[in-house]
């Protein structure tokens, strides 16, 4: 792999910024210092007025394969991710068929040692019928078990309570859920669609998938995992409401955790009207006083993650009828950009960015020796300059799908450099797309 010697770089890490030398050897962190400047290397980069932060770990995206791949597929969207400054990512299991078993599991690990840019992890999918298929799980090499509590259609749809309960009591590592409740959202559509005789404007939206919707159903997850001990991460939580169910404090000392999605930290119910089904996502975009309680929220530590819920679609699928588009947004190559732009705007700190973006991913799912820029650990890194702007446009995309709810925003901040395990795989242009620079993550778990 050989060596590279980063000199001069405001290093953001572990709650600190401070300027240093990074050498990186053979895929590893070698060392960290000021006066590295004499070490031998096969490649020196001047730092000097970047920073240097922990690739972005991202624990929730939609890559689309197998099965649906004319939206994206493990290569397209981890370039793009990578390109974004995300170097690990976990993928979602409502794929076809939908990842409910160890074989489909292997299959889509097979894919992505052959594929990837970036390094990976795979859930496996919960349904009302494979308790024994998790019970077997590995926690060593499977990030989780995703749980679509009343939210998904199919195999994937959770909503046998028996079901659940067993789910929660058996389940060997983290349960992630997407929380919404289908009969609400149901019965709130029937009764919108009557109104608007059928055409139902995408303003609508967070009206049918409400906040008692998405209350109802994180409530009932979080009593579940407190009931039999669950070790409980809620995906992408869009209320004020919800925050009260998540108790603020320090991670390390937490069953039962949170996530907030890079979306609904920028969008409010006020964008419908200009972005249209280019925001329609579920859960879905809501009030802005939800989007700045959630924001609240990431500052006093209440949420614990911050990821994207990346899930392309076709633009001409997007630009359906409200009713007949998808749900899902593609947001890898823009995610760590904005947040870093919400730094910019006085929102968060950087040491909070790289906190809930890269450390608290890895300390949640016990990711083994990455998120943080330490001695001995996996040279995943990211050099950003926060001193150019940046337009963002369809075209310029690398999302297979082809656009961005971003298009239009100007973010004043770009990704520099992204190294995965040493070996750079985007120099600021374009992607190096070395596939034998990722690798599967592993979890030092029991």
């Amino acid at each position: 792999m050989g060596s590279t010697l980063i000199l001069n770089a405001c290093v953001v890490n572990e709650g600190e910024q401070r300027t240093c030398d990074v050498l990186i050897k053979d895929g590893h962190i070698e060392a960290i210092g000021s006066d590295l400047q004499h070490e031998a290397a096969d490649r020196v980069i001047d730092a000097s007025g970047l920073h240097l932060l922990p690739g972005m770990i991202d624990d929730q995206v939609h890559f689309r394969e197998p099965g649906l791949t004319h939206k994206g597929d493990i290569a397209s969207e981890s370039t793009a991710a990578v390109a974004g400054g995300i170097t690990s990512y976990m993928e979602m299991p409502n794929v076809d068929p939908p990842t409910l078993n160890m074989d489909e599991l292997g299959k889509k690990f097979a894919r992505a040692s052959q594929r990837s840019v970036a390094n990976y992890s795979f859930y496996l999918g919960a349904s009302n019928h494979n308790i024994d298929q998790i019970r077997a799980v590995d926690p060593t090499r499977v990030c989780g078990v995703k749980v679509f509590m009343g939210a998904s259609t199919g195999n994937l749809l959770v909503d046998d309570p028996k079901a659940l309960d067993l789910i929660f009591r058996d389940c060997p590592i983290l349960i992630a859920t997407h929380c919404e409740d289908s009969r609400m959202i149901d019965a709130n559509a029937e009764r919108i669609s009557a109104q608007y005789g059928g055409k139902v404007p995408v303003e609508m939206h967070p009206v049918i998938r409400d906040v008692d919707a998405c209350y109802a159903s994180s409530s009932m997850a979080v009593e579940l995992a407190k009931k039999h001990g669950s070790n409980l991460h809620v995906l992408h939580l869009t209320t004020e409401k919800e925050l009260a169910l998540f108790t603020a404090g320090n991670l390390a000392d937490k069953r039962i955790t949170a996530e907030a999605c890079v979306h609904h930290l920028w969008f409010s119910d006020q964008d419908y009207p200009e972005r249209g089904n280019r925001i329609k996502c579920n859960p879905a975009v809501k009030a802005l006083s939800d989007r700045d309680a959630l924001r609240e929220a990431v500052r006093n530590d209440v949420i614990d993650v911050i990821a994207t819920d990346h899930a392309p679609h076709l633009l001409s699928e997007k630009e359906q009828p409200y009713m007949q588009a998808p749900a899902g947004l593609p947001l890898v190559e823009h995610a760590l950009p904005m947040l870093l732009e919400l730094y910019q705007q006085g929102v968060f700190t950087l040491e909070q960015v790289v906190q809930k973006a890269c450390h608290n991913p890895a300390i949640r799912y016990q990711v083994a020796n990455r998120g943080f820029i330490r001695e001995g650990y996996a040279a995943d890194l990211v050099l950003v300059d926060l001193n150019a702007t940046q337009q963002i446009q369809d075209g310029s995309v690398r999302y297979k799908c082809g656009w961005t709810p971003f298009t239009g925003e100007r973010f004043r901040a770009r990704i520099c450099q992204t190294f995965v395990n040493g070996v750079e795989v985007f120099d600021g242009t374009q992607v190096i797309a070395n596939t034998e620079a990722a690798q599967a993550l592993s979890f030092n778990r029991r």
